[in-house]
This record gives C-alpha cells, sequence and structure tokens, in this order.
C-alpha cells in the first residue's frame, strides 16, 4: 500500500504561502481566503501529508505567541480556576487563582504548543505567560511534569519529521534559482576561467571524495577501505539526488497549467562584472 501522493511544485507554493499568512494572522481561514482557496482546500492538504499538519500547527504557535505574548494582553482576566494549594502551616486547601495566574486552560494551550514546536520558551508566550512559569509548574506538579515531558517528545518527533520533509526535493523549497533565468556570465580572461575550472573539477566532475574523509599519505588498509566505501556510498546518495529531483520536476511539469502567482521573485543581483575580490579567492 503507497502513501498519499506529494504535493506538486505549485500545491508547495501554495502551501508556503498560506503558512506565511497562517503566522502572520493565526487564522486558517482567513489565510486560506487571503491566497483565494477555501479553508477545507487546505484543511485536505493538511489531512494528507503530516509534515504540513506539523508546520501549520507551528505556525499557529508562532502567530498565537506573537499576538497572545505576556505583554500582548495585560488587562485581560483569569479564570478563576480553583487550585489545591499548600499553606504555609502545610495544610491542603483549595484556593482560587488570582487574575493572570498559570491555571489549567494556560497549561494545555502550553502543552499544545510545546507539542508542535519543542520550544519552551515560545509554547510559553504562546500561552501568554513566562516559560519560568511552567518549569516552576513542573517542579510542583508530577501530573504536568509527566505531560510536559510527553508534549516535548511529540514536539521533537514532529519538528524532526518536517524537517526530513523539507529537505525531499519534492518539498520545492530551495529549487527557486532553477525557475529563473541564469544571470549573465561575467567578464573573463581565459586564465580565470581556467582557474575556476580546475578548482571546481574535482566537486562537479569527480565528487569521489568526501571532504572529510581525503586520502591521506600513509593511511592504513582500514582507513582505506573505510574512505573507498563512503565515496560509493556518496556516489548512491547523488544518484537517489538525481531521481528525486527529476521526479520532482516531472511532477511540477505535468501539473503546471500557468505560472504560479507564489513564485518567490528573482534575487537582486549587482552587475556581477563589477563584483570584486573574487579573482584573489579560491573559488
Amino acid at each position: 500500500m503507497t502513501g498519499p501522493r506529494p504535493f506538486n511544485r505549485r500545491q508547495a507554493k501554495e502551501n508556503d504561502a498560506f503558512l506565511a499568512a497562517l503566522r502572520r494572522t493565526g487564522n486558517a481561514r482567513e489565510a486560506a481566503r487571503s491566497l483565494g482557496f477555501h479553508r477545507s482546500t487546505m484543511l485536505k492538504r493538511r489531512a494528507r501529508d503530516a509534515a504540513f499538519a506539523a508546520e501549520w500547527d507551528a505556525a499557529l504557535v508562532l502567530a498565537h505567541a506573537r499576538l497572545n505574548g505576556p505583554d500582548a494582553h495585560p488587562d485581560q482576566p483569569g479564570t478563576n480556576e480553583p487550585r489545591a494549594i499548600r499553606t504555609a502551616s502545610g495544610r491542603m486547601q483549595l484556593r482560587t487563582l488570582p487574575r493572570r495566574a498559570l491555571d489549567r486552560a494556560a497549561e494545555q494551550a502550553f502543552l499544545a504548543a510545546l507539542s508542535a514546536t519543542a520550544n519552551v520558551r515560545l509554547s510559553a508566550g504562546a500561552a501568554g505567560f513566562s516559560h519560568s512559569a511552567f518549569y516552576a509548574r513542573r517542579r510542583q506538579s508530577p501530573a504536568f511534569a509527566r505531560e510536559m515531558q510527553l508534549a516535548l517528545e511529540t514536539g521533537y518527533e514532529r519538528v524532526e519529521m518536517a524537517l526530513m520533509e523539507a529537505a525531499l526535493a519534492s518539498s520545492y523549497r530551495d529549487d527557486a534559482w532553477r525557475h529563473n533565468n541564469p544571470p549573465a556570465i561575467p567578464s573573463m580572461t581565459a586564465d580565470e576561467a581556467m582557474m575556476l575550472l580546475r578548482l571546481h573539477h574535482q566537486s562537479v566532475r569527480l565528487q569521489d571524495e568526501p571532504p572529510h574523509i581525503k586520502r591521506r599519505r600513509g593511511e592504513s588498509r582500514e582507513a582505506h577501505s573505510y574512505r573507498l566505501s563512503a565515496m560509493y556510498e556518496a556516489r548512491l546518495q547523488r544518484d537517489r539526488d538525481a531521481f528525486d529531483v527529476a521526479e520532482a520536476e516531472r511532477r511540477a511539469a505535468t501539473a503546471a497549467t500557468s505560472e504560479s502567482p507564489h513564485e518567490e521573485p528573482f534575487p537582486t543581483l549587482p552587475a556581477l562584472d563589477q563584483v570584486t575580490g573574487w579573482r584573489k579567492g579560491k573559488g
């Protein structure tokens, strides 16, 4: 059984634009509407892709941290939720929490944010309190300490998954330069051109030895075997990368009916002929 099909390039760019709008507004409906989509469209994409769902949750946390930080709403009343407190005499009493005290709603908001970000300070800001308040609560409550650890583990796994997803060629996160016309080659002499080709011949044409295991004079048999094995693995990885990039390009070409309005603009570069200093460098 195969998993859901990855997003094509147009959809990936739409998702990026949606997440940016969500980080600004904290409102999925408004973020989708700003792109001309219905919220249900983005919800369907969220349901089919766990990494997109993790980034969605993280975007909400970032928005809430900005909109609901400790100083964002200083006059917001507390929930007046009673809590068991140990008095100076050692007796337990139910007391109403003072305004802006850490209540159950704030704890749950913090834990939810932590499960999306694995970031204690950010999650505390999203819940409207300082991070020290939640550390103090963890010391006081074994139950909260348990839930905080579970939320942190969940957040770690989700951030790790989103990071690995973003590294795939099918995420289209880093390929904007390939979808713009390259700038003109700066003028250079034949000697300068040959110098550049010579400097990069090993990495571009040969690509045999990873930088961390360059051949050393007098290397042992074990080191030699390890280096050859690493070179072989590096070649396999380059082949996999080339296949992934080609497959991502194929899906993008198949799905493209018009240019996406969410493409990144071509970067503004100075005239490359006017850039100085490179002739003295090492490529």
